[in-house]
């Protein structure tokens, strides 16, 4: 009985910390995520937004210098939804971690307002560099499955990064990042749509260099066969 009695405890007191910040943040998940059916559902179940109301908090405790207290309370997140954000970590409004096992986040990034991530991202470093070590996103920014983002870089607001891309330079704005290591596609230099979360129509080098490969085969299979006559 006692036992029970301290788990209700320590779920009030979660719950009466994680609601206020929790209700602010709701909104970009319903907006972008097509599986969210309801806010009650999105309230309780979706490890993103558990993760990121950690955060806030660590984060808080952080700047007041409580670093222990600041760790601690992101380890306990950590535990709780498998993603990793350091509480220095500065991350603005509307931030949707999609599914999200996997992410981690270093201390020094900083992610713009209605960033989206999925999950097995790195917001990493080189492990060479002192001081900012971690990548700086601007806003809008979307960040497929898998993607590594490592370095004191900026990645342009309205850029995408595809899935699995590894990403080691600057990205200019309104760019898409796909490879290993990560090219830069330019999209015309038009905005890309804030909300627009397809990983799968974007363009592939190595379908790309496949064609361009082809094409010249084709034209010295002529040039020999003009030849030859």
């Amino acid at each position: 009985m006692i036992f029970l009695y301290c788990v209700a405890a320590v779920l009030i007191l979660h719950y009466a910390f994680y609601t206020p910040v929790a209700l602010m943040e709701i909104s970009s998940v319903m907006q972008r995520d097509p599986a969210a059916r309801s806010k009650i559902e999105v309230f309780f179940l979706y490890t993103g937004l558990h993760a990121l109301v950690f955060h806030r908090y660590a984060h808080f405790f952080y700047n007041c210098r409580l670093k222990f207290l600041a760790r601690l309370i992101s380890q306990y997140g950590k535990f709780l939804t498998g993603i990793e954000i350091h509480p220095g970590a500065t991350i603005g409004k509307g931030l949707f971690i999609d599914h999200g096992t996997g992410v981690v986040i270093g201390e020094t990034a900083v992610i713009g307002d209605n960033c989206t991530l999925y999950q097995g991202v790195t917001l990493g470093g080189t492990g060479k560099d002192k001081g900012k070590r971690h990548p700086t996103l601007g806003d809008n920014v979307m960040i497929g499955s898998g993607a590594k983002v490592l370095g004191p870089f900026a990645v342009g607001s309205n850029s995408k990064i595809a899935a699995n891309a590894v990403v080691l330079s600057e990205v200019p704005e309104n760019s898409t990042c796909v490879g290993v290591p990560a090219r830069i596609v330019k999209i015309n230099n038009k905005r890309i749509d804030p909300i627009d979360l397809d990983q799968i129509h974007i363009p592939d080098p190595t379908s790309q260099e496949i064609c361009r490969l082809n094409k010249k085969i084709d034209d010295l299979t002529k040039k020999i066969d003009e030849l030859s006559k």
